[in-house]
């Protein structure tokens, strides 16, 4: 993934000097030394300088020459940031300066001039103007008094004081003006680094506030590739590797729907409602999307990823709060009637006068008063709900007692194989696994014997991929589930079967819900009608 730009905090140890300045300046005293030894060697040159004393020339171009080279190698050194050491090593070449000059005639050979540099670099690098201003003040008196000496020597005039005196202001000028320029770029950087210093901190305080958002958020640019993804994200659409290895994919390698919806958003702008599923037991997820709009011909977009299960459990707990409430108020008007009419049924059935054609409407009359029964209960059921007692169940231990008890208790003979992968343990009630298990078992004999005529069916307990999850399949070979009526299989009420109530499914994940587990319907590459419940694996005691 392609990271924003990042912006580097400044290091708290950075003097206010720069660095790089100074390195340049001992550059520069290097190079200089070298032209002063060339313009000494060469000779079209050699009269220019050292007329006076050639041996005072080449001496302390030597020395300067060293002095450089000895401070380039070693200019990491802390003592070399000091106030203390910068003044004495501008004094130190306002007297060089000062003695080249002297060897080769004083003002008339241009040397002092040199002296403008040194002052203008002490003005920047000594961070205390009234240093800065002596170290001015040393060139000045240093040009004068070297003046001053040559002219009793006679090798000047009393004119050459007054060039002396212009240089003398002149270094005086450029030291006030330059330490009044670094003074000013020195607040200014200052505040660029306070300034860059708050973006970091705000930089930094969002990226926390992103990565600590239970909603997941994506970045995605106009080539659809995921350029941002929080630890959220990354759970919801690839919850078994890690958010490193998830790092600058196409938005179609986590999930083709949503790619699906930002492609719609992107060419018609309307936002796709409803949730869906990444995989058929993972979570339900809601997309929202925002356009970036920075000025770009084609902008990113911004993906809020919502849990829809907090939603859909709220929505659930207030029709149920309403179910239970509606069922407690018609419960006895429906059950009294009822039980009068089917009693009522019973007597004309043991009456002597009823015929074959009465007694064939009274056997509609007590499977229909019968059905709505089993609908009451199983409303009742809902609403009367008791907290779940879990239990640590071994799947491979307890299946094989719970299929022994199913078919003693069913009417009909059965054949249900069992493929169960050795320690699962999981955290449920058992009593509500069994009526879980109970439901899809009927159902799956039921379907499968509609398509081939024997009552089988199978029972397949295994981990995830993760190992994290233990997964319970309850096969058959029945005419499977229309992808029509694949969203409203859980509904209340809901059934295509002829007699069914509509509500063993629903109650079925009611129930799984209950125990923190989750029921789906999981389609099969094989042809099998799979409906799999999902449960933490607990770990098996040693």
């Amino acid at each position: 993934m392609s990271s924003p730009s990042i912006l580097v905090r400044p290091s708290p140890t950075n003097p206010p000097q720069n660095r790089v300045l100074y390195r340049i300046y001992l550059g520069y005293r290097a190079l200089l030394a070298v032209v002063f030894l060339l313009l000494l060697v060469i000779p079209t040159t050699s009269e220019l300088v050292g007329a006076l004393n050639p041996l005072q020339y080449f001496s302390a171009t030597l020395l300067f020459l060293l002095s450089s080279l000895g401070l380039l190698g070693s200019a990491r050194r802390q003592w070399q940031r000091s106030n203390t050491f910068l003044v004495l090593l501008f004094t130190f070449d306002i007297i060089i300066v000062i003695i080249l000059a002297d060897a080769s005639g004083g003002m008339g050979s241009g040397l002092p001039l040199l002296l403008a540099i040194v002052a203008a670099a002490s003005a920047v690098l000594i961070s205390n103007r009234t240093l800065a201003t002596l170290v001015a003040a040393l060139a000045v008196l240093g040009v004068l008094s070297d003046t001053i000496r040559l002219i009793s020597l006679e090798h000047l005039g009393i004119a050459d004081l007054f060039p002396a005196g212009l240089l003398g202001l002149l270094l005086f000028a450029v030291s006030t003006l330059v330490q009044i320029i670094a003074a000013r770029l020195g607040r200014a950087e200052a505040l660029a680094q306070a300034r860059t210093s708050d973006l970091y901190t705000l930089q930094r305080l969002n990226e926390q506030i992103v990565q600590s958002m239970q909603a997941g958020i994506l970045l995605v640019d106009p080539r659809e590739h995921v350029r941002i993804m929080n630890q959220a994200a990354s759970a919801m659409l690839m919850p078994d590797r890690p958010a490193a290895m998830e790092q600058g994919r196409d938005l179609e390698e986590y999930s083709p729907e949503l790619c699906r919806r930002l492609r719609g958003y992107r060419s018609a702008g309307t936002q796709a409602h409803g949730p869906f599923r990444i995989h058929p037991e993972g979570l339900e997820l809601v997309p929202r999307f925002r356009r970036l709009d920075g000025g770009e011909a084609e902008p990113q977009t911004l993906i809020f990823l919502e849990d829809y299960s907090p939603v859909a459990q709220h929505a659930q707990s207030l029709k149920l709060g309403s179910l239970g409430r509606l069922t407690a108020s018609i419960a006895h008007e429906i059950r009294n009637p009822l039980g009068a009419i089917s009693h009522a049924a019973q007597l004309l059935d043991e009456s002597p006068r009823a015929d074959a054609d009465d007694r064939r409407l009274l056997a509609i009359i007590t499977a229909n008063s019968r059905r709505v029964n089993e609908i009451v209960e199983s409303v009742l059921q809902i609403s009367r709900r008791q907290p779940p007692r879990p239990e640590l169940l071994n799947l491979p231990e307890w299946l094989p007692g719970y299929l022994e008890r199913y078919r003693a208790a069913c009417d009909s003979p059965c054949r249900i194989a069992l493929d169960a992968a050795p320690e699962l343990q999981v955290e449920f009630d058992p009593e509500n696994l069994g009526r879980v298990l109970n439901n899809l078992i009927d159902n799956a004999l039921r379907h499968g014997a509609e398509k081939t005529g024997r009552r089988e069916c199978r029972l397949h307990a295994h981990a995830d991929a993760t190992g994290t999850q233990v997964l319970v399949d309850v096969l058959d070979d029945g005419h499977g589930i229309d992808p029509e009526d694949e969203a409203r299989l859980f509904e209340p009420f809901f059934s295509r079967s002829a007699g069914g109530s509509g509500m063993g499914l629903y109650l079925c994940r009611e129930l799984c819900e209950l125990n923190n587990a989750n029921l789906v319907y999981h389609p099969m590459d094989t042809g099998e009608t799979c409906f799999r419940i999902a449960m933490a694996r607990q770990a098996v005691d040693a």
